[in-house]
């Protein structure tokens, strides 16, 4: 288990900064050797499903996921969105939670992501790889 929590702040507007973190093709963008898919009809809501396929070319792995909590941010209530990971080798779930700070905002991204088969031996190994590819993801959504 590799549990992950990152951090950023914006000047990006509250719902600007949650559109853009959950536009989840655009994360194809910021993570390196992946494609993301939605796979459901629009709009986003409780139920969305998207797949994250990493891998060069027949070479790879899917990360399918379902949206369980979708809640955008109103007035005075931050955006909040909850994610369950659903195949049968990436395991675990993902928060995310955008605040008003100010004229900004601050995402805050929580996720726990389990290997199926890799021995707990290389959690940390797990955790600074999320550490560094969602915080980059994170960073490229926020700045586009």
């Amino acid at each position: 288990m590799a549990l992950l929590r990152i951090e950023r702040t914006t000047a990006l507007p509250v719902a600007e900064a949650f559109a853009r973190i959950t536009d989840w093709p655009r994360h194809s963008e910021h993570i390196p050797l992946t494609t993301v898919s939605v796979t459901s009809d629009p709009p986003a809501r409780v139920g969305t499903t998207f797949v994250g396929r990493t891998g060069l070319g027949a070479i790879g792995f899917d990360d399918p996921m379902m949206v369980t909590r979708w809640e955008p941010p109103r007035s005075g209530s931050p955006g909040r969105c909850r994610l369950e990971k659903t195949g049968s080798l990436i395991l675990g779930w993902a928060e995310i939670e955008v605040h008003a700070q100010g004229s900004g905002a601050r995402v805050i991204w929580t996720e726990d992501v389990n290997i199926r088969g890799l021995p707990r031996v290389f959690d940390r190994l797990a955790k600074v790889g999320g550490q560094w590819m969602f915080g980059r993801a994170i960073d490229g959504l926020l700045a586009d």
